[in-house]
């Protein structure tokens, strides 16, 4: 099978750089451009010392949509919110099919992107055409998709970990509560003072805990599967861990249930799916992200308090492989129909 030209725009940080490790290996995929305003004209391994050895020759470049259009059939574009919609209306038109990591095209209402981003989305015939890019939920709309929007990873997580529950009607819609606990490469390669490695270290902190902008996207998809409005609040806390999403998300029982039941509609929902693991019992116990480290793997599970009639889902990812690259060539894949494993089959790391 012929190679796909691909080129990453935004290739610096470390969601670009995740792009290019994984693709680094993908077998029908050749990187021809990796763009970096601040970079042009340094080897890869100048930013991304991992990747030594690796795409010799290669060099950032700057965004030269002629160039792209040359050297490339597909994009991805990891850049910041608010910046790819400058770029990608303009690579659809010149036809190239694009994989978005950004927040851009994620969200179907426009009124949501005044909302949680503060401004007026200009392209809401886009946000119809989008699809949004988590396999578990749009597996057959990915198939021949144009324009994906690849989730973010507080919601990746925090949609994994209720989806079984809303799907089988255990729970009461109305009164989601997702705790989030994040590792610092969640901030990108600039962060701020707040997100900076050193000031998260040893801390445990709540953030944007008045309304964090993901909960839109956990909003949209689970009340897509209810076929009806879902009320979720989503507060997400920063960590010591460099990489790592876990999401407990706390619901209440609509119906009588056991854990018998709960395992029931995970299974159901998850048969099948090949990067989803269902951690119940044995050890660790629960999911935890520190055995998902590397990998485009999620460790989902469950705890059931009957007492109070409470059920926590559970979901651990690696926020820059499941939450972000992984998850965006696993739909790439399947875009472009190739086997949805291609360039992922990795074990996580041990020990991290």
């Amino acid at each position: 099978m012929a190679s796909v030209r691909v080129a990453v725009i935004g290739a610096s940080g470390y969601t670009g750089g995740e792009l290019l490790r994984i693709l680094a290996l993908h077998p029908h995929v050749e990187v021809t451009i990796a763009t970096s305003r601040e970079h042009a004209g340094k080897p890869l391994h100048y930013v991304h010392f991992n990747l030594r050895g690796f795409y010799k020759g290669l060099r950032f470049s700057q965004l030269d949509l002629d160039k792209i259009t040359r050297s490339s059939d597909v994009v991805f574009t990891a850049l910041p919110h608010g910046v790819s919609v400058n770029y990608v209306p303009k690579l659809l038109e010149l036809g190239f099919k694009v994989v978005d990591l950004s927040a851009d095209f994620r969200l179907k209402n426009p009124i949501d992107y005044k909302t949680w981003y503060g401004y007026e989305h200009p392209y809401p015939d886009l946000l119809e055409k989008a699809v949004y890019g988590l396999p578990e939920l749009h597996r057959g709309e990915l198939r021949g998709a144009h324009l994906i929007a690849s989730p973010g990873c507080n919601a990746t997580a925090a949609i994994i970990a209720l989806a079984p529950q809303v799907k089988a009607g255990l729970i009461d819609v109305d009164r989601i509560i997702v705790d989030i606990k994040a590792g610092s490469s969640e901030g990108g390669s600039n962060p701020t003072m707040g997100s900076h490695h050193p000031e998260r270290e040893g801390a445990m902190r709540p953030y944007e805990a008045e309304g964090h902008r993901h909960s839109a996207e956990v909003v949209q998809e689970l009340s897509s599967i209810a076929g009806r409005h879902v009320t979720v609040s989503l507060i997400p806390h920063s960590v010591g861990a460099v990489r790592g999403v876990l999401a407990s998300a706390h619901s209440w029982l609509s119906r009588d249930a056991g854990p018998e039941d709960v395992m029931r509609a995970y299974l159901d929902f998850y048969s099948g799916e090949p990067f989803i693991r269902i951690v119940r019992g044995a050890p660790p116990g629960y999911p935890d992200p520190k055995y998902v480290v590397g990998s485009n793997f999620a460790d989902v599970g469950f705890a059931l308090e009957a007492r109070v009639r409470r059920i926590t889902g559970f979901a651990a990812i690696d926020n820059l492989v499941k939450g972000a690259a992984g998850q965006a060539v696993q739909a790439f894949n399947i875009m472009m129909g190739f086997d949805e494993a291609e360039g992922l089959k990795m074990p996580p790391f041990k020990p991290v």
